[in-house]
């Protein structure tokens, strides 16, 4: 089965509204996402990444220093970059309800605006509508530890178990920040209430067409001052 939306048609979700207490002491006066690599922010990067598969329409969903990234983007050209504004801390999920009114598509794609990781995404799309999918997520494997969300597929790639941030030995799939969703994702989250994915959404979903996309591409972040150093290293 061929996937029935190209991205053009789908819209990007990009959560931006963390106040980057982990990167403070090196990126302190703008949001994570605008920290510079080789003079641009990460975010055009991301972004970039993304319009080269052909989407086009962008929501950023920001919060903490929004205006920063408002005013950067105000003027992007031929893209359609609209903003979802946070009076208060929301978390992950709670971010995505937040802009529920001007999401358009089902699914959409929604992704951390302080990582990469360089799939392929039209790979990714056919997936979710070969496993006729209401929720996937891209997950990488790794041997690494730390903070990142470990997960358990079943044999068809059913996600049956997440286990947010908690220390495991050997190889591993993690959570790579990149999801496509059904828009029925809405009647789950909370209403202005903080709700994140990892913790508070990602339970509720499991065994309810929700699957794993494992890759082997690359996932570069920048949310310590380590991982933005060797962001800065492979992007430069």
């Amino acid at each position: 089965m061929k996937f029935t939306l190209r991205p053009r048609n789908i819209d990007v979700v990009i959560i931006c509204g963390g106040k980057g207490k982990r990167l403070k002491s090196v990126v302190n006066d703008r949001p994570k996402p605008m920290a510079e690599i080789g003079g641009r922010p990460f975010l055009d990067i991301l972004i970039d990444y993304l319009v080269d598969f052909g989407f086009r329409r962008f929501i950023l969903c920001i919060g903490h220093k929004g205006s920063y990234i408002r005013n950067y983007y105000d003027k992007a050209g031929p893209l359609n970059i609209l903003f979802s504004y946070e009076r208060i801390p929301l978390g992950t999920a709670g971010a995505i309800k937040n802009a529920e009114t001007i999401i358009k598509s089902s699914p959409f794609l929604v992704v951390n605006g302080d990582s990469l990781c360089k799939i392929n995404f039209d790979k990714f799309i056919n997936f979710f509508f070969k496993k006729k999918a209401k929720f996937s997520l891209v997950l990488v494997k790794t041997k690494q530890t730390g903070p990142y969300g470990a997960v358990r597929l079943g044999p068809r790639q059913e996600v049956i178990g997440f286990y947010e941030k908690k220390k495991t030995k050997g190889e591993i799939f993690i959570n790579a920040g990149v999801y496509l969703f059904d828009k029925g994702i809405f009647s789950i989250i909370p209403y202005r209430r903080n709700f994140s994915l990892e913790y508070d959404l990602f339970p509720k979903i499991i065994n309810k067409g929700f699957y794993g996309y494992c890759t082997k591409a690359r996932l570069i972040d920048i949310g310590m001052p380590a991982r933005y150093r060797r962001a800065q290293r492979i992007l430069n």
